[in-house]
């Protein structure tokens, strides 16, 4: 039968009309159904109400053109072929979380969902665009930037007006890299730096700026903040004291010298040209910093009357929540047979190694050993706990004490501070979070960049600031900037205390 044939279909409370034709099938009449009640074609079970079709449900491979429709027809009368649907309609639902378009948001909350945003080279300021954004992702110390107030004294000179300058363009920087997305032109921050440090405002020959010094940089916001008064929360932040011990080795009876002086970094010596030491090899960080903390000097004895030589050893005394790590990668030759010059700033290229993570106990004093100790003995007691399964018991009111004497020490430092907004039970780990560093042979030029990791769940992403292209890296990628050719190698290095 090639001519169409008027339907009626029962569907639940609703009725729907429509002509049929029968060559197109059973797919052809379950596509229309759907397009007119929205059922699913997997959902449906037709049923025909009329007789002389078909017998219960009807199946995927009936030859509806085969059918007697117009005996159907015939035998419905006035009623017509009714047929009987059932299957429930798709719920049309909304997405889950509204959608988004990047155009539609502020400035500002699009800075918040991109990759971070970078640094405009002003020439050659690649030393100040990467300390920058290392500084950038710590809370405290935007913390400080944000409540900062310059002291009001009448007497402050240019100076000090310079330096004011300088902490306020910092932190206008990171609120423009806060706000944008775009990246940006840290103009008044260089403007500021070359104000408040003369040298930074060199030209070469060519009158174009000349590469400066990234370390040279971050001492001297370091040396402006405590300058204007900001040292308190500076310090509380990268304040490193290192208690120094001297021996002289030439008579016992000269008593040790003992002082301790405030730093805002540690050294990783990795033996320049200029190091009597040089023969001792150093190709990880720990070699590096235990090289540092140690050497001998001539001083005078009391006891002898004369210069001796004197044995120095430095331990931490007091640990920071942020700890900063300077390669020793450039040292001073000196050039005597030169007339041009007194010396060079030379660099050196051997590979040092380095870790995600940085355990700095070997290195504290007695003191800050055994507090670090009680922490670390605590999370290995738990952690053999988990590990073993054990499940909790009943014990006597002494067994109970006796377990919690064992964590405890009879020695008196059981209160005592190892530092500053350290974490509950520091163990004296910290988690690398930041990396400037070099690329070239020469010291005077090359190319600084930022390595900072990202704030995920995953643990394992970065980003590398190449002033302003930013682009994502991970873990693995920064542990290769050990050094050892002329890539990119690890100048100064940014650990937190690990939680």
């Amino acid at each position: 039968m090639s001519t169409a044939v008027p339907l009626t279909i029962k569907w639940g409370k609703e009725t729907v009309d429509f002509n049929f034709v029968p060559e197109t099938g059973v797919k052809g009449l379950k596509t229309e159904l759907e397009e007119k009640t929205g059922v699913p074609v997997d959902r449906m079970k037709l049923m025909a109400k009329s007789k002389g079709l078909w017998k219960g449900v009807m199946k995927d491979d009936l030859d509806l053109a085969s059918l007697d429709w117009q005996g159907a027809v015939a035998k419905a009368g006035s009623a017509g072929i009714q047929l009987l649907l059932i299957g429930s309609a798709a719920k049309l639902t909304g997405p889950s979380t509204t959608t988004v378009f990047l155009e539609d948001l502020a400035p500002e909350e699009v800075a918040k969902v991109q990759e971070p945003s970078g640094l405009v080279n002003l020439g050659n300021t690649c030393y100040l665009n990467s300390v920058v954004q290392c500084l950038r992702v710590i809370p405290a110390l935007r913390q400080g930037l944000s409540v900062y107030t310059p002291a009001s004294d009448s007497n402050t000179g240019n100076r000090n007006a310079a330096h004011t300058m300088f902490l306020s363009s910092l932190r206008s920087t990171y609120q423009s890299l806060d706000r944008q997305a775009n990246p940006v032109q840290p103009m008044a921050l260089v403007q500021a730096t070359k104000m408040a440090f003369p040298q930074f405002a060199e030209r070469g020959r060519n009158g174009n700026p000349i590469q400066q010094d990234a370390e040279e940089f971050l001492n001297g916001l370091f040396t402006i903040a405590a300058s204007l008064g900001a040292s308190n929360w500076m310090d509380a932040i990268f304040g490193l004291k290192l208690e120094e011990t001297l021996t002289c080795d030439e008579v016992e009876l000269e008593p040790p010298v003992v002082t301790e002086d405030l730093h805002r970094k540690l050294v990783c010596n990795i033996q320049g040209g200029s190091d009597v030491a040089a023969t001792q090899n150093v190709s990880h960080v720990y070699d590096g910093i235990a090289l540092s903390l140690q050497g001998s000097m001539e001083k005078h004895s009391d006891v002898l009357g004369r210069n001796a030589i004197w044995t120095r050893k430095q331990r931490i005394a007091r640990l920071p929540p942020i700890l900063v790590m300077q390669f020793g990668r450039f040292f001073w030759k000196a050039t005597p047979d030169s007339q041009d010059h007194a010396g060079v700033k030379c660099k050196v290229m051997k590979p040092v190694a380095f870790g995600s993570t940085l355990d700095v106990y070997d290195f504290c004093t007695e003191s800050v050993k055994a507090v670090l100790k009680r922490s670390r003995d605590k999370a290995l007691k738990e952690e053999e706990d988990r590990i073993n399964q054990k499940t909790e018991v009943e014990a006597d009111e002494d067994l109970q004490a006796a377990l919690a004497m064992s964590l405890e020490t009879t020695d008196g430092t059981a209160k005592t501070p190892i530092g500053p907004g350290l974490p509950e039970n520091f163990q004296g780990q910290y988690e690398l979070f930041a990396v400037i560093t070099h690329k070239g042979r020469d010291a005077d030029g090359g190319h600084y960049m930022a390595w900072v990791k990202a704030d995920n769940p995953t643990n394992e992403d970065w980003f590398v600031f190449d002033d302003d292209e930013v682009s994502p890296c991970k873990t693995e990628d920064v542990l290769k900037l050990k050094g050892g050719g002329d890539w990119h190698m690890s100048y100064l290095n940014f650990y937190r205390a690990k939680k």
